[in-house]
């Protein structure tokens, strides 16, 4: 999920995805279903479909968490700057 002034996931939650596409990778390991794999991780089947794609490209380290989304809009004196003026 993105938004629009570049705030994108908290650490936590992107751990937490991260988390649910390691389950999702050991499922496709014993040949579970994508629906199945959705259903019980409460996610949609496009998301499984995307994360098997993946796994069966480059394995369990393409699910890997890449980090942000991108980096902070504003550097970090300049809110310092803003606020003095």
């Amino acid at each position: 999920m993105r938004y629009a002034q570049g705030g994108g996931l908290t650490d936590e939650r992107r751990a937490f995805r991260e988390k649910l596409r390691i389950e999702a990778a050991e499922r496709f390991a014993r040949g579970d279903e994508n629906p199945v794999i959705a259903h019980d991780l409460r996610v949609s089947v496009r998301s499984v479909q995307r994360w098997r794609r993946a796994w069966s490209q480059n394995g369990p380290r393409a699910l890997a968490s890449k980090g942000p989304a991108s980096l902070p809009l504003l550097s970090e004196p300049l809110p310092t700057w803003l606020t003095a003026a």
